[in-house]
């Protein structure tokens, strides 16, 4: 049978709730892959829920054969990005298929003509809307579950890609670090030394009426920090406010490391980690009810579980390389190792990114996974 490609309108609620339910039940024998909350991915599609949209473009594409689904794949124009790099690129994202070359080729072909139509140049991926949504295709590390915040993707995905033309524009790396029973020597020096010569505090907290005051800081912080890295465009207020609504309720605060200068209260730095949500995921299949809510309140109170997502990491540029990091590592660490954890996972680094990379230096850590993201000229 034929490959019949279909546009999802943004108004059909049924086909966008079969493009996000797709992927759970093609890997639904594979051990790896870990579901996104299906009621999640919906409010990162609706148009009105996703503040993203406030500056991006997007069209969903489900391909079918003999009635059946078989591949999805979104386009994307985020406006913001390209004025800040001066392209005109869209991006691939939600991109999962069989492993056939017409439905590839049919999927594809309309994210490139959409892209093509709205005046684009060329075409990167697997990349979201912003820079905190999932991006990067798995290349290394089929056989290592996947976090809550990234994709997992079958082997075939990278071949099938590269078929098309496309080619490397930039890598990932992944860390698993065992967690050390106390502060290396050497980092709790460095941190002191920091400490002192910069004015700087470890802030913790308990609530989050007391981070509440530092989270534009942190934000802030987070743009500037983050502003020269791949594909990066500024997160507005909007988009600050909706991510707090979503990642708060997931906090461990005994894991919140927030640092600021004294004397000015402004955040130079900060790491946050949640309690692995991949074994919990899988159990709930993607659902919240009837029982998925209970796989993830026991993983968030560390009911046995033994690793910990390092969500996010970062230091505003004038304090990188000073030994900011060693301060929060000072801190962390024994939060973490109290709390019953003995992995930490990163989140993806951009290999180009040594300063982030270079953090895991001193400790046991292993680059188990790789993530790819692609070009194509259109």
């Amino acid at each position: 049978m034929a490959v019949i490609i279909k546009e999802v309108k943004d108004t059909d609620k049924s086909l966008k709730k079969a493009f996000v339910k797709f992927p759970i039940e093609l890997y639904k024998d594979n051990p790896y892959y870990v579901p996104s909350l299906i009621l999640d991915e919906l409010d990162t599609l609706d148009t009105k829920k996703n503040p993203a949209f406030d500056f991006c473009e997007m069209q969903l594409f489900l391909a079918y054969r003999d009635n059946k689904i078989v591949g999805r794949i979104a386009a994307i124009i985020n406006k913001n990005a390209n004025k800040t790099w001066d392209k005109q690129e869209a991006r691939f994202s939600f991109v999962d298929f069989i492993d056939d070359n017409e439905v590839v080729d049919a999927l594809f072909d309309a994210a490139h003509k959409w892209a093509k139509a709205k005046g684009m140049f060329s075409i990167i991926g697997p990349m979201g809307f912003t820079d905190l949504d999932p991006e990067g295709l798995l290349i290394k590390g089929f056989d290592k579950v996947s976090t809550m915040a990234t994709k997992y993707s079958y082997p075939y995905y990278e071949t099938q890609i590269e078929r098309l033309g496309y080619t490397k524009d930039a890598d990932w790396k992944e860390f698993i670090i065992p967690v050390p029973s106390e502060v290396p020597e050497r980092h709790q020096r460095i941190a002191n030394i920091v400490a002192n010569r910069f004015g700087l505090k470890v802030l913790k907290f308990e609530g989050y009426s007391q981070v509440k005051p530092y989270v534009s800081k942190l934000f802030q912080c987070l743009n500037e920090a983050y502003k020269p890295l791949y594909g990066f465009s500024p997160l507005t207020q909007r988009q600050i406010d909706h991510y707090v609504k979503m990642y708060v309720p997931l906090l461990r605060w005994d894991i919140v490391q927030i640092i600021i200068k004294e004397e000015t209260d402004e955040v130079v730095g900060f790491g946050i980690g949640i309690p692995s949500l991949s074994a919990a995921l899988q159990k709930s299949r993607g659902k919240l009810f009837p029982f998925g809510w209970f796989h993830l309140l026991k993983a968030l109170r560390n009911k046995g579980n033994p690793t910990l997502d390092l969500m996010l990491m970062g230091v505003a540029p004038e304090y990188q390389g000073k030994g900011v990091n060693a301060l929060i590592f000072s801190n962390f660490i024994p939060a973490a190792y109290k709390s019953g954890f003995k992995y930490a996972e990163s989140n993806p680094e951009l290999e180009m990114n040594n300063k982030m990379v270079s953090l895991w230096d001193g400790f046991d850590a292993e680059n188990h996974k790789i993530r790819r993201a692609y070009r194509k000229h259109l």
